[in-house]
This record gives C-alpha cells, sequence and structure tokens, in this order.
C-alpha cells in the first residue's frame, strides 16, 4: 500500500513539473506577447545594413482610439517617414484641454485659415486615454527638424505647470515602451520637444529635469 502511494505521489508530482513546464516554455511559443514576452520588432536590415521598417507587421495596441485626420496641407501633409530613429515629447501648452479637443483642433487647420502647420501621432489626455491621429507610417508637423524621423505625443495637462497627471504619464510611459520596442530604439532615443529646438516643451519635464531622468527609468524598466 505504501509503495502504491509513493508511485502516485511520484506520478502527482511528474504530472505538475510537466504543467510548469508547458506554461513557462511552450505557452509562450502558442502565445506570444502577453506580459513579460518581447514585443516582435518592426525594424530588420537589409544587405547593406540600414535599417527597413515593416509598416505592415505593427499593431497599434487596443488602448490607443484610432481617430486620423484628413489629409491636408496643414496637419497630415501624408509624407512619407523616412525612419524613426526617435521618439519626442510634447505637452499641449494648453491647460484644461482634452485629447479630442487637441485632435480636432489639428483637424480644424485643414482650411489653411490661420496658417498654421501643426500636429502630433499621438495625444493622451489627463485621464490616460489615447488618440492617435497621424498613422505611424507618415509625418507629423510636431518636432521641426525631427519631424522626419521621430513619433510625437503630444500630452494634456491640467494646469500652467504643465504637470502630467499620473494616468496620462502612466500611458506615456506605456506608449513610449512600445514605439522603443516596435522600432528597434534605445531609450536614450526618447526626447523633448526641447531636445530639439530649446522650446520649453514639455514646461513640467525642462524646468524639473530630474523629473525627466526619473521618466526615462521609468521607460527603461518598461523594456522587457
Amino acid at each position: 500500500m505504501r509503495k502504491n502511494r509513493t508511485r502516485n505521489l511520484t506520478i502527482a508530482a511528474g504530472m505538475i513539473l510537466a504543467v510548469l513546464l508547458f506554461w513557462f516554455v511552450a505557452r509562450p511559443a502558442l502565445f506570444p506577447g502577453e506580459e513579460g514576452e518581447p514585443i516582435p520588432s518592426a525594424v530588420t536590415a537589409d544587405e547593406a545594413g540600414n535599417r527597413v521598417i515593416h509598416w505592415e507587421s505593427i499593431v497599434i495596441p487596443d488602448y490607443v482610439e484610432r481617430d486620423l485626420l484628413p489629409v491636408n496641407e496643414y496637419s497630415r501633409p501624408g509624407i512619407y517617414l523616412e525612419d524613426v530613429r526617435g521618439v519626442v515629447v510634447h505637452y499641449t501648452a494648453n491647460p484644461g484641454s482634452s485629447a479630442k479637443g487637441n485632435r480636432d483642433y489639428f483637424a480644424g487647420l485643414a482650411d489653411g485659415a490661420s496658417g498654421t502647420y501643426a500636429s502630433s501621432h499621438f495625444v493622451i489626455d489627463t485621464d490616460g486615454s489615447v488618440i492617435q491621429c497621424i498613422p505611424l507610417s507618415e509625418v507629423s508637423y510636431a518636432s521641426n527638424d525631427r519631424n522626419y524621423d521621430t513619433i510625437s505625443i503630444e500630452c494634456c495637462h491640467k494646469d500652467e505647470t504643465g504637470k502630467f497627471t499620473k494616468a496620462t504619464y502612466r500611458s506615456l510611459v506605456r506608449l513610449t515602451v512600445w514605439l522603443c520596442e516596435t522600432f528597434d530604439l534605445e531609450t536614450s532615443s526618447v526626447i523633448r520637444h526641447y531636445d530639439v529646438t530649446g522650446k520649453l516643451c514639455p514646461l513640467y519635464y525642462v524646468e524639473h529635469e530630474d523629473k525627466w531622468r526619473d521618466f526615462l527609468s521609468d521607460v527603461e524598466k518598461g523594456r522587457r
């Protein structure tokens, strides 16, 4: 009887071990992209070693609402993006405005009445929701000399300090991590508008360099 009990325990232990092996080894292959699993980069290299972006392989995260601007001269020129070499963080400089409001402002520039050229690939609201305004494969008018090789993110804020809410901050980290992994970018490729032109944007993270370093650290921690 004791031998049978020992044998049964051995079999049970073996079955548990097999389940654990499946979960940690086989399961990732069947369910790629889950938490803890690397996100496949959309970037490869050609025979000459040049970066090649496979735009068709990029799947926008489900937490992002796509509300693309109409193609127009002033906010969505439809110009093909040469490459993605960085991510540029901005703030709206319009306290209390929403992501939808900023998206609609960009859309309204299409009539050319103001003569303003402006847009962004993404806008993050104070509640953390994210709207995509420009396809990743196209240029946005946000970062001056870096428009042609970066992805831009505008962030809403509640007051004149330009400080992001916790929800905005969390979404910014999440989205930035995804962009870095998708385009095979180092965290050092994440910059502020200020780093391109000297403009005080995003204001809070220009006036508080330590908070910007904390943000970059959080992005690095989020990398898988």
